[in-house]
């Protein structure tokens, strides 16, 4: 057996999303309550379950040697570990996630400068005093264990710095944004012994390889018609796609089958025109994966 891979899901909002992401991917995780060892159809890999809080921390002492964790709990533990590939999902959705900073709609702060001297309550607790520090801006920045925009609202901090998708819960308790101080996504990190060692390095490249095209599947489509050959280049000439669209003549008539990849986001204006420039038949049907 080649070297095992022992790697880390991640506790919490990003579990769900993460087991579904490897299942598409071509790996089923089953989850136990009472273990934090899940089970994996994979005999070269050991699963742990760990918070995303702590998994960067846990991969850079080789505890682990691999695992899904964001980019912002990596800055705020300041972790030594080697990327291999940016993974942008989330509970939610597939967009990025904003570290924002927040006060109440009526507060006289606008500015960064504004609070200095002011309380910040946050999650992110030392990337946020870095990211003050390094403006010279003095303020107090004090662990939030949760219900952080209850602070700001009840008058127990000034401001708040926390993660959001769309701004939306932060809109709902009557606050507003006035800074972004990063963006982050989900990465999968390797301890840097792991990553040089040739066994473990090609397992965790497939891991990355399959986890992106799974990603890009999500995003994509196929799209599958028949047309006249009268219509053939019209037809063609709307379709988007990875590369050239597959063409191929149907027996004894003077029509063609044509299949292709287009984004999902365009699908549903596409499929009018084409129908217009006489194709017919028109299948669509989801990706698993995109490599």
């Amino acid at each position: 057996m080649s070297a095992i891979i022992k790697l880390g899901i991640p506790k919490g909002s990003l579990q769900n999303a993460t087991i579904d992401l490897f299942r598409r991917s071509g790996w089923k995780i089953s989850v136990n309550d009472r273990s934090y060892f899940p089970e994996i159809n994979d005999e070269a890999i050991e699963c742990a379950i760990c918070r995303a809080q702590e998994m960067s921390r846990y991969v850079e002492n080789g505890t682990l040697d691999a695992g899904l964790t964001g980019k912002d709990w990596i800055a705020e533990n300041r972790s030594d570990v080697h990327v291999v590939e940016d993974l942008v999902y989330s509970k939610t959705s597939s967009r990025p996630a904003r570290w924002v900073l927040a006060v109440p709609y009526d507060s006289p702060i606008q500015t960064l400068e504004d609070l200095q001297g002011k309380k910040i309550a946050t999650e992110l607790v030392e990337f946020t005093k870095t990211f003050f520090a390094s403006r010279k801006i003095d303020v107090v920045v004090e662990f939030s264990w949760g219900a952080t925009e209850a602070k700001v609202v009840s008058g127990l901090a000034d401001a708040i710095v926390e993660v959001t998708e769309t701004g939306s819960t932060i809109k709902a308790h009557g606050l507003k944004i006035i800074h972004q101080l990063m963006e982050t996504n989900t990465q999968l990190i390797a301890n840097h012994t792991a990553w040089k060692d040739p066994a473990k390095r090609e397992k965790i490249e497939q891991m990355a390889l399959l986890l992106k095209g799974a990603l890009l599947g999500e995003k994509m489509v196929g799209l599958k018609l028949n047309t006249p050959e009268n219509a053939l280049e019209s037809i063609v000439a709307l379709l988007p796609s990875l590369n050239a669209p597959t063409v191929s003549p149907l027996y004894q008539k003077n029509w063609f089958s044509v299949e292709t990849v287009v984004s999902s986001d365009v699908v549903r204006s596409l499929i009018p025109k084409l129908l217009k420039h006489g194709a017919e038949g028109v299948i669509e049907y989801p990706l698993n994966k995109v490599v």
